[in-house]
């Protein structure tokens, strides 16, 4: 594996926030020779990275691979870091203080000082904030708001919007619309609060900018194009990403990347229109196929893997249907803890076991083109039902969906899904064929295996089999006895006894109650089963103890052998059943 990789740790591995990043620490790594892999630490499928809460993402993954640790927003808890640290591993932080560690920050401050005199210019002097003070950024951008309040002497008003999206910012336009609209301009911690409570604003009849005046932050592609255009404030993600890869080779140190405020109409500034030209209405309709593509991809891969299933998911032939040049997938080890199972190779040779820090294999590495913006991805692999493994894969860094709306967190969240469904339809299909209580075939799965060696009966000449009819012989008394809950555990020994006795090629059911059906497969001549029947009698009438009772029972066993006149399983069924009423009525008269 030529250069160094360095790992990205992130809620999400795209989007327009947390892919953009992702981008801008790739250009820089690939200009010096150097490249990235994305880790997501949510679970795949989570709406969002704050409505999630902090990740609980814990193992070493690919830290053998690594030269360095870069931690988005919310991927993981400090701890985390420290034990990268402590293995050798130097991390950066972005947009978060923490101990020990570089850390990359935007200049939140600034660029909200600027948005607020902007607003008092206009002469505003009843200004709000609104964002999700959790977390550490939006705290510096309402520290910005707050000293250029306290620079003009006016009095704050904060809400907290309680998420980064449109649903925080409904939220704040519901409260303001029910204050009687204590305020006549407000600062956004991001532009999708802005934009959800412009659109609930207007829904509600109130004009932006005459009513209310709104800034936003982040710039995101949005906000050029809505109506009114939004104010934002910019900041430059690739210029953030460069100084993430450049801290990388220095000692521990902070730095901070410029924002600029940008003004539009909905901070009731004229604006100039959009800027059309040819090329950038082609690059809108190129962004425009390239939605709609990843649209219909996301469609077909939910068919693929929640529809029918010709093909197990685990052997990544959906990826097929997505931009992925390569993957593989990293099943979790049952008996050695921490190693993975690589399997399921796309395009990509896989097989044998790999400790954590070791996967995905390094050779995954050489098919990523980062040039291109293709680097390796690796998302959980996991539901509340169970942890599977990790999903790998070399793809284009997506950096214009939502956060959390990329291919990579889609694709895992459809095969986990996928992977629980194949488990709960085999338990159905057990539920089905098994006796709930011992696990022996049920009479549905009996009846399909009599008729089995009813076919072989007819197709070999020669060939016989037996079946026996079993039934316990003071059975309730042990009920009565000792309660139903040791004649459960009594019927559970008898079938272990009995499975334990036979071949494997040999059928036991349960029909219920304390009656037992044994297929035996291949007996010779109408004496045949004799032996097996003493040895049958001789293992179930040995005592049982069942939580410090001795149990005993007896054992009333029918035969019949196909051959001698007919080998129809209902046929012989009943002369079992026969034989061994008989066999009862023998014990009593002793």
């Amino acid at each position: 594996m030529s250069g160094r990789v360095f790992g990205i740790l992130s809620p999400f591995v795209g989007g327009d926030y947390y892919g953009a990043i992702i981008e801008g620490v790739n250009a820089a790594a690939v200009a010096a020779g150097d490249r990235v892999m994305a880790i997501q630490t949510l679970d795949p499928g989570s709406h969002s990275a704050d409505r999630s809460g902090l990740p609980d993402f814990h193992r070493p993954l690919a830290w053998r691979h690594l030269s360095g640790l870069v931690v988005l927003p919310g991927a993981v808890a400090t701890g985390y870091a420290k034990g990268a640290r402590q293995a050798g591993l130097p991390v950066v932080f972005v947009a978060q203080e923490a101990p020990a560690s570089s850390v990359v920050l935007a200049d939140n401050r600034s660029g909200v000082r600027d948005a607020v005199t902007h607003l008092i210019e206009h002469g505003h002097e009843r200004i709000a904030f609104a964002g999700y003070l959790a977390h550490f950024d939006l705290r510096e951008r309402h520290a910005g708001y707050a000293e250029a309040l306290t620079a003009h002497g006016l009095d704050p008003l904060v809400m907290d919007t309680g998420d980064n999206h449109e649903s925080g910012g409904e939220a704040v336009a519901d409260l303001l619309i029910r204050a009687g609209m204590p305020v006549s301009a407000i600062v956004l911690g991001t532009d999708r609060n802005a934009i959800g409570l412009i659109g609930r604003m207007r829904a509600a009849g109130y004009a932006v900018p005459g009513d209310l005046a709104v800034i936003g932050f982040d710039d995101i592609a949005d906000a050029a194009y809505l109506r009114p255009a939004l104010c934002s404030v910019r900041q430059p993600l690739d210029e953030l990403g460069r100084a993430v890869y450049e801290l990388m080779d220095q000692p521990v140190s902070r730095r901070e990347v410029p924002t600029v405020f940008v003004n539009r109409e909905s901070c009731g500034c004229s604006g100039d229109g959009l800027q059309v030209s040819e090329a950038h209405t082609r690059a809108l309709f190129q962004q425009v196929s390239y939605l709609q593509e990843t649209l219909n991809i996301q469609y077909e891969l939910g068919v693929a893997l929640l529809g029918p299933q010709d093909r197990d998911p685990r052997d990544l032939a959906w990826l097929e249907l997505t931009p992925a040049t390569a993957g593989c997938l990293g099943l979790w080890h049952p008996d050695l803890p921490d190693t993975l199972h690589v399997r399921g190779g796309f395009r990509f040779p896989a097989g044998g076991v790999l400790p954590v820090d070791e996967f995905p294999p390094a050779d995954l590495f050489e098919r990523a083109y980062g040039a291109d913006g293709e680097i390796v991805f690796v998302v959980p692999v996991r539901t509340p039902a169970q942890d599977w493994g990790m999903l790998a894969a070399v793809g284009r860094i997506q950096s214009t969906t939502p956060p959390g709306r990329e291919m990579m967190n889609h694709s895992g969240s459809l095969l986990a899904k996928a992977l629980d469904y194949g488990v709960m339809q085999e338990k159905l299909r057990q539920a089905a064929l098994r006796d709930h209580l011992t696990g022996l075939p049920n009479r549905v799965l009996l009846e399909d295996r009599m008729a089995q060696a009813e076919r072989r009966a007819a197709r070999e000449a020669g060939y016989r089999f037996a079946i026996l009819l079993l039934d316990l012989d003071g059975f309730k008394a042990v009920n009565d006895t000792h309660g139903h809950a040791i004649g459960d555990q009594l019927l559970i020994q008898v079938a272990r006894r009995l499975t334990g006795r036979l071949r494997r090629t040999d059928t036991v059911a349960r029909l219920g109650g304390d009656e037992f059906v044994v297929l035996i497969d291949g007996v010779s001549g109408s004496g045949g089963a004799h032996e097996v029947i003493a040895a049958i009698k001789a293992t179930v009438t040995e005592p049982f103890t069942i939580d410090g009772h001795v149990v005993e029972v007896g054992l009333s066993i029918g035969a019949a052998i196909s051959g001698d006149g007919t080998s129809d399983p209902d046929h012989l069924l009943r002369e079992a059943d026969a034989a061994m009423y008989r066999a009862k009525s023998v014990a009593r008269q002793r």
